[in-house]
């Protein structure tokens, strides 16, 4: 969580610029979606840890209250959704590919909007899953949002769907018909992105209401 006074505030789906700066004027700079509602000063962060990265580490072990760091943003005008909005959403997520799309639920929540939200979310198993507690939690309030989840290593008991990747099928049992058009938010890894891209055109999704957010092992936008 970080406390940025004078925040201008952005919309749900943007990310920052985070930039470290080393005493001997080396700096590193990465993207990170903001995972926070709009509203307000704080911002969230959700920053996956790669052992031989050289920021994350920093942010992740290193990092203590009340330290500095440098941010650029908001940024990104495009993959965005605005809670005064009206029409069905259908929200895909590869791993940490879940960070934008939560500010998503969280914004449609803060604004009471009760346009119908469906989530797919991929992980490896349920240890990876991101936000699981508080996408219970909503789940709960009975507002219209609705979570599948989406296993491609091991499933605990009891999960609907079997083990694997995204399919036509996942996408026709858990999304949202093409016949309601839906705005549709995907993002995650690269190939995670183009298959569910190709196969919701392939389902008869308007390519024109997809839209996609992807990032790569090298420390790009998560």
């Amino acid at each position: 969580m970080l406390e940025v006074p004078g925040w201008p505030g952005h919309r749900a789906g943007q990310h920052v610029d985070v930039r470290l700066t080393a005493e001997d004027g080396y700096s590193a700079q990465r993207s990170y979606s903001i995972a926070s509602a709009p509203q307000g000063t704080a911002l969230e962060l959700t920053v996956q840890r790669l052992d031989d990265g050289e920021v994350s580490p920093y942010l992740t072990q290193t990092l203590g209250v009340g330290q500095p760091l440098e941010l650029r943003g908001p940024v990104g005008g495009w993959f965005v959704w605005d809670a005064d909005g009206t029409a069905p959403v259908l929200l895909v997520a590869g791993g940490s590919g879940l960070v934008p799309l939560m500010a998503m639920i969280r914004a449609r929540a803060q604004a009471a909007n009760r346009v119908p939200f469906r989530l797919i979310y991929s992980v490896r198993d349920p240890a990876a899953a991101l936000y699981a507690t508080e996408l219970i939690e909503r789940q709960r309030v009975g507002d219209g949002l609705g979570v599948t989840y989406l296993y491609t290593r091991t499933a605990p008991a009891g999960s609907p769907l079997p083990v694997g990747r995204i399919s036509a099928d996942v996408i026709a049992s858990s999304g949202l018909p093409p016949a309601d058009s839906p705005r549709v938010f995907v993002c995650g890894p690269t190939g995670f992105v183009e298959t569910t891209a190709g196969l919701l055109v392939a389902a008869g999704h308007d390519p024109g209401a997809i839209k996609t957010e992807r990032f790569g092992p090298s420390g790009g936008q998560s």
